[in-house]
């Protein structure tokens, strides 16, 4: 089997995985701030990386997967200075602030569940690991690259850069960064532009703060990220993913923070999700294109025909590179939930093939070019065109033009529970929620009793057992190969 390649944004370029600490992996992945109904991008982003979890557990890894919660520090427009986004909303609605985190951080894990996701080994949020913060600022001060201004403690960005290099992940450079400054609001406090709060001061108004040796105040937004990843994964760990918008300033951020303590580089595999555009703009609030995850479900939305499960949009998802641009539109909604639909029917097909003695379908090769697809940076979308290649063999085998043996197909299902159901982690749910190998099980009885009144030659059992499956929309088919069933 090929070996695993993952496209580092770091370096630019696939790498072969070679984990820290042999069979273990450390996963981090930015997760919400809870001020909000969890947007799209932000669903596509954690489908992604529920994958990249999934098959590095599929194929024998030991997972730590860590996802945080936001709940203090990310202030209005990713600023330095302004209300933070989850004391806004507070405010607006006459609440407490973690009820606002804990109401919105329901609804995102109730997104998370509709859609399939497997839960994170940990979800620490910022609120928990003050004190870890703290000791942080305060050894990034110690290591001489922060410096307290006014009750605010602010990265030395230029300090920094003398001696390693802010913008590698991003490959932005200073000067450039410099020239488009904007003069904003708290800039004063600081020593140069680009410099970022790591700590910073509370003014009266500010209702969330905590105490420090620098007075009352609140953790900068990217500094959670660089105390929770380390703290459950250590001060070097294998992946950590996000999307494509936290690679610059938030991940850039973290990499100096954690150099800055004096712990190194933290990261050995950097992975970045793509946006999302709907007709071929960016998705947005302000353009008026952006519709929430609740809206796709019910298609309660000017810009959609219909609504669309979440199985099918996790299906549309990931018929995209997680790199890539994924673009809305009810045409290609409408197309995926056919290829999902003709999936689905013939993953129920081949739970009712009957084998044969021998296979006229190479189902080894079929197995060796998914694992090749997933082992190549997770590329979903070509592991589903050759699932579809494996669709493609289940019905020939129902219509009698292939035969199959009993070990392949066993090893066909094995790939279709494996990459369908585990890896890609599409939930198969059939009419009345009856389970698809249950139903199975007892068609199978069925049609050894209907192939022994055969064998006794006892035609009239025979064919009153077809004539009452017909009833119930099951229909029979008999052919040399053996005798199969199939839903109408």
């Amino acid at each position: 089997m090929q070996e695993l390649k993952i496209y580092n944004s770091l370096t630019k370029k696939k790498e072969l995985f070679k984990p820290i600490i042999p069979n273990h992996v450390g996963l981090y992945v930015c997760g919400p701030t809870v001020y909000s109904d969890v947007h799209l991008g932000n669903v596509r982003t954690f489908v992604s990386f529920d994958v990249v979890y999934r098959y590095l557990k599929f194929i024998g890894y030991n997972v730590r997967y860590v996802r945080n919660i936001t709940d203090v520090g990310h202030l209005l427009n990713d600023a330095d200075s302004g209300e933070d986004k989850i004391a806004k909303q507070a405010k607006l609605l006459n609440l407490e602030p973690m009820e606002v985190v804990q109401h919105y951080t329901n609804g995102f894990r109730d997104v998370m569940s509709k859609y399939n996701n497997i839960s994170p080994s940990i979800e620490p949020t910022a609120t928990g690991h003050i004190v870890e913060q703290i000791e942080m600022v305060q050894e990034i001060l110690d290591e001489g690259f922060a410096y307290v201004s006014n009750g605010s403690v602010y990265f030395d960005v230029e300090k920094y850069n003398l001696s390693h290099n802010y913008g590698k992940l991003s490959g932005r450079k200073i000067e450039d960064l410099l020239s488009n400054t904007r003069e904003l609001d708290g800039q004063e406090e600081k020593r140069n532009p680009l410099d970022f709060a790591i700590w910073k001061k509370a003014d009266d108004s500010h209702i969330m703060k905590w105490n420090s040796p620098w007075g009352e105040g609140f953790p900068g937004w990217h500094l959670e990220c660089s105390v929770m990843s380390t703290k459950y994964l250590g001060e070097k760990f294998d992946i950590h993913g996000g999307g494509m918008d936290l690679k610059f300033p938030h991940h850039e951020c973290e990499i100096a923070q954690n150099v800055g303590a004096g712990n190194g580089d933290p990261v050995n595999y950097w992975m970045h999700g793509n946006m999302l555009t709907v007709n071929g703009q960016k998705m947005s609030k302000s353009a008026g294109n952006g519709f929430t995850p609740e809206q796709l479900a019910t298609g309660d939305h000017p810009l959609l025909d219909k609504g669309y499960s979440e199985m099918v949009v996790r299906f549309f998802m990931l018929q995209s590179h997680y790199t890539s641009t994924l673009d809305f539109s009810n045409e290609a909604l409408k197309g995926s939930e056919k290829g999902f639909e003709k999936m689905l029917k013939a993953y129920e097909t081949l739970k009712t093939l009957v084998s044969s003695k021998e296979s006229s379908v190479n189902i080894d090769d079929l197995k060796n070019r998914c694992y090749e697809a997933m082992n190549d940076d997770f590329n979903t979308p070509i592991l589903i065109a050759h699932l579809f290649d494996g669709v493609k063999m289940i019905n020939n085998v129902k219509d009698g033009r292939d035969t199959i043996s009993g070990q392949d197909l066993a090893l066909l299902n094995e790939i279709f529970d494996g990459f369908l159901v585990n890896v890609l982690g599409i939930k198969i749910e059939t009419e009345n929620n009856q389970s698809v190998d249950l139903s199975n099980d007892i068609m199978n009885m069925v049609l050894e009793i209907r192939n022994q009144a055969k064998q006794d030659k006892n035609y009239q059992l025979a064919d009153e057992i077809r004539n009452r499956l017909t009833e119930i929309n099951i229909t029979i088919k008999d052919s040399k190969e053996g005798t199969s069933w199939e839903l109408n």
